[in-house]
């Protein structure tokens, strides 16, 4: 990781990443109310999708994957100390994995990082029957997907 000055995240990716598609994602930045927590779960789960470390501040993190990069920063600005998914605003990220064996070892290990299991009667076709996937929550409300790509017929 690097270093970045305190007033955030730099905006250039690094040397070596594919020129972007116009319209393509740059990078997303989420406001945490405890970075320690938010890079035990984010970190961990970002990293096992081939995410790397990017930047590194004293109030943020960054990961990266091609050219879009996530950024989770603990701003003093915070006007509350959880995330209700629920208002206004950003509902859950959604990630596609390989398949649906994928899907499965990322919700094992997914308690040991601080994420909890969502719709747990419904696993892993909650969003439908075409649809096998994991919902995971971690203990500040931020809510992932995990998408197989690949998966069985429920049918």
């Amino acid at each position: 990781m690097s270093d970045v000055p305190s007033s955030g995240p730099a905006s250039q990716p690094a040397s070596g990443t594919a020129r972007p598609v116009r319209g393509m994602l740059h990078h997303v930045e989420i406001w945490v109310p405890d970075l320690g927590r938010a890079v035990a779960s984010f970190g961990w789960l970002l990293e096992a999708l081939g995410y790397t470390p990017f930047q590194s501040w004293s109030d943020g993190r960054s990961w990266r994957l091609g050219a879009t990069y996530l950024v989770f920063e603990q701003s003093p600005s915070l006007t509350a100390d959880r995330h209700d998914r629920c208002r206004p605003g950003l509902n859950h990220l959604a990630f596609h994995v390989e398949d649906h064996e994928t899907v499965e070892d990322l919700a094992a290990g997914a308690r040991r990082h601080g994420w909890s299991l969502m719709f747990p009667d419904r696993h892993p076709y909650a969003g439908g029957p075409r649809t096998y996937a994991a919902y995971l929550v971690n203990a500040d409300g931020f809510e992932v997907e995990l998408v197989a790509v690949d998966h069985p017929d429920p049918g």
